[in-house]
């Protein structure tokens, strides 16, 4: 199966976006795919802020992105914008990148107005940065994910309705990632 890579800018691991992104995670990997994640709060700030490409986090953060063959990219909606994080690890890819890669954007907010800022902002930021392959997203609202409880599996945290939702989003990503070459058979 192919390899997808979530882009979590999640500003903590308690954080509502980290529940989207386990669920995201997990979706993906009861499909047979495999998974990372990528915590860009986890990468060295001042080389991230600096661009330095040569940094081994940010290097191997990079190449991360280049190798997945699609990636599922979870942001916080403040004030109607994607995450600063997310922004400056995409700020940092080459050129191509993410060109004929899946990349499904996902995001969370306090209200159904930063709806907006997925199709108006995240969206046509990916598109700026080289995706060529951008599926439509899906918005989860804070109200619809409670408080990770002690013990809880991943991505538990989102209530059913949101829940379902998100898995059918992930659904559609997974038909969109490359499938492995069937072998050939040929007949006598």
């Amino acid at each position: 199966m192919a390899t997808a890579l979530i882009v979590s800018g999640s500003p903590s691991p308690t954080a509502r976006p980290a529940a989207v992104a386990a669920h995201a995670r997990a979706a993906l990997a009861r499909a047979g795919h495999t998974c990372a994640t990528l915590c860009v709060r986890d990468l060295p700030a001042v080389a991230l802020l600096a661009e330095d490409r040569g940094d081994p986090a940010i290097r191997d953060a990079l190449r991360a992105v280049e190798e997945a063959d699609g990636l599922v990219v979870v942001s916080p909606v403040y004030r109607a914008a994607h995450s600063g994080l997310v922004k400056s690890l995409l700020d940092l890819l080459p050129s191509g990148a993410l060109a004929g890669k899946a990349v499904l954007p996902l995001a969370t907010g306090g209200s159904q107005g930063h709806l907006v800022a997925l199709e108006f902002v995240l969206r046509p930021l990916l598109f700026a940065v080289g995706a060529t392959r951008v599926l439509p997203g899906h918005f989860v609202p804070d109200r619809m994910i409670t408080p990770e409880a002690p013990g809880s599996a991943p991505g538990e945290s989102i209530l059913p309705l949101a829940a379902a939702a998100l898995t059918d989003v992930v659904e559609a990503f997974c038909e969109a990632l490359p499938r492995p070459a069937q072998a050939s058979s040929l007949t006598g």
